[in-house]
């Protein structure tokens, strides 16, 4: 299993609207996925005066060829949604989980 990790530098003077990211973004980025996509969380940050990150969202996938499969026809749709909820570039890590715990 891979995670697809998308994080959204805390800078100062820009914006995040996490209603949107919570209840827009990310059912879209499922719904496009489909069966390619396992799950997905997302995080905002909140410890330390000042969070590293202002969210990130986590795309939990069977593989990184799934992920690709899944989210290679629908990237413009995808990444053309991002102004929507935010101005900040996002930073994208592709990681293997190597432990799963529930």
């Amino acid at each position: 299993m891979i995670k697809v990790s998308v994080m959204y530098p805390n800078t100062p003077g820009t914006h995040f609207n996490h209603d949107y990211y919570r209840d827009k973004h990310m059912p879209l980025v499922k719904s496009r996925l489909g069966k390619h996509l396992l799950y997905y969380t997302v995080d905002k940050g909140l410890a330390g005066a000042e969070p590293l990150y202002a969210a990130c969202g986590h795309l939990f996938c069977p593989s990184v060829e799934a992920f690709q499969a899944g989210f290679g026809p629908h990237t413009k749709e995808i990444m053309g949604d991002i102004p929507n909820y935010t101005d900040i570039a996002p930073v994208i890590q592709i990681s293997e989980v190597v432990v799963a715990k529930p």
